[in-house]
């Protein structure tokens, strides 16, 4: 028998609670993509933070973008033209292009993002509408009006 591990698919969805749900975004997947690394994490009971490493990029080379439950981070890094007649030997830190997207869920919306040591910060809080949040209903029980109904014995 075999064990199932649904990790991975937890990777590019955020605030989700049903599995099916994160079955049915899984439709687009991002290509196999590695870079830039990432972390997803729960901040609160409704909130969520995206943690993307971007070292080397600044607020400029940087764009964020939500639109219709799709959270796109683009990074596209400027040549550096201070560093002319530098001759680069070995590049390990990559400077490269990218764009990520998300599947936000309903009703997720991006708080604020920070850019602080080589790390993105994208807050995310999702707010429910009133309408939708479920709702108590209050059973009243009145002692003196209560009728008993009785029930007749069958032979």
């Amino acid at each position: 028998m075999r064990h199932v591990d649904f990790s991975p698919l937890y990777r590019s969805t955020v605030g989700f609670d049903r599995l099916f749900t994160m079955l049915d975004s899984l439709a687009q997947p991002d290509g196999g993509q590695t870079y830039p690394p990432y972390n997803i994490e729960r901040t609160g009971e409704d909130a969520y933070r995206i943690s993307m490493a971007v070292a080397g990029f600044s607020e400029d080379d940087l764009s964020i973008e939500a639109h219709r439950n799709v959270l796109t981070i683009k990074g596209e890094k400027s040549e550096d033209k201070n560093s002319e007649g530098v001759e680069v030997l070995y590049r390990g830190i990559a400077g490269r292009s990218f764009e990520r997207r998300f599947q936000l869920a309903d009703h997720v919306e991006v708080s604020g993002a920070e850019l602080k040591n080589g790390l993105l910060h994208i807050d995310l809080k999702r707010n429910i509408p009133e309408e939708m949040k479920p709702r108590k209903i209050a059973i009243s029980t009145s002692g003196k009006n209560a009728r008993q109904i009785e029930a007749k014995a069958t032979h």
